[in-house]
């Protein structure tokens, strides 16, 4: 009989764990479609708003180590900037600092910039607090004066808003049409474009988002790293005379997944 009783109070205590686990999984899961709702709307509403323009001409080329002729560097010159004027932007999220352009993904949004590195990983655009958060730059860096390595960061959620079509790159069909290499930012004082040279996923580290070097070597050093990790060779060189930019998310709980990719043309506004 007291077995018996033991054995029915292991039962109810079994199913008490199992129907609060059952709770708390269903509340996650609202909360998540809640907030991927929100980054919708937001993202429609952002959509109306921003109009961005085809820049052509009038930009200066980036001095770099001269690329051979077929290389797909001289077409890359050939493309247009963006350019997106971020006033009405900024009149709804004062902290927009430029507007980011990734071909061949999903990645089309304002980046904002913030004192901290935590505040944009759970509020919204509107800066409301939302666990999909929103893409942010660095508050070490300064889109201003772009320094060697400026890194831009966000969420890769499931549904691939934010920065969760970036694994997109990984993709063979990808990488294999040239023109999805490039990468464009606008902001107040400048549209720049970017090539790719690198992209991969590692165990969760810090090493790549590196801003600030003591010297050419220990930059070229840094550069040979992130270099060597590409899961495909763009036949891109970089140097210590070239800035990058650097795409950050998550990959899975333990993985990082990130984008490098080096400033080859600009235009000042």
């Amino acid at each position: 009989m007291k077995k018996k009783k033991i054995s029915t109070i292991l039962l109810i205590i079994l199913i008490i764990i199992a129907t609060i686990s059952l709770i708390y999984a269903s509340v996650n899961i609202y909360k998540w479609y809640q907030d991927s709702r929100k980054i919708k709307n937001l993202t429609e509403e952002i959509e109306e708003i921003v109009e961005p323009v085809e820049v052509p001409d009038n930009y200066q080329v980036v001095e770099t180590e001269t690329p051979p002729e077929d290389n797909p560097y001289w077409d890359y010159l050939k493309v247009n900037l963006l350019d997106v004027d971020l006033t009405e932007l900024k009149k709804i999220n004062p902290d927009t600092v430029g507007f980011l352009q990734v071909k061949g993904t999903n990645i089309n949004y304002p980046f904002v910039k913030t004192t901290n590195n935590s505040y944009y990983l759970a509020h919204d655009y509107h800066k409301s607090y939302n666990e999909a958060g929103w893409v942010f730059l660095d508050y070490r860096n300064d889109i201003k004066k772009l320094g060697r390595n400026t890194i831009i960061y966000a969420h890769g959620r499931a549904d691939r808003s934010m920065f969760g079509s970036l694994k997109d790159v990984l993709n063979k069909s990808w990488y294999n049409d040239l023109d999805n290499h490039i990468i464009r930012l606008s902001t107040e004082s400048k549209n720049t474009l970017w090539q790719i040279f690198s992209v991969y996923h590692l165990k969760t580290t810090n090493d790549y988002i590196q801003v600030n070097f003591e010297n050419d070597t220990e930059y070229t050093n840094f550069l040979k790293m992130i270099q060597d990790r590409s899961v495909y060779k763009f036949n891109t060189s970089v140097t210590t005379t070239d800035k990058i930019l650097t795409l950050s998310t998550c990959y899975n709980s333990s993985e990082k997944m990130v984008v490098h990719a080096k400033l080859i043309k600009f235009q000042d506004k």
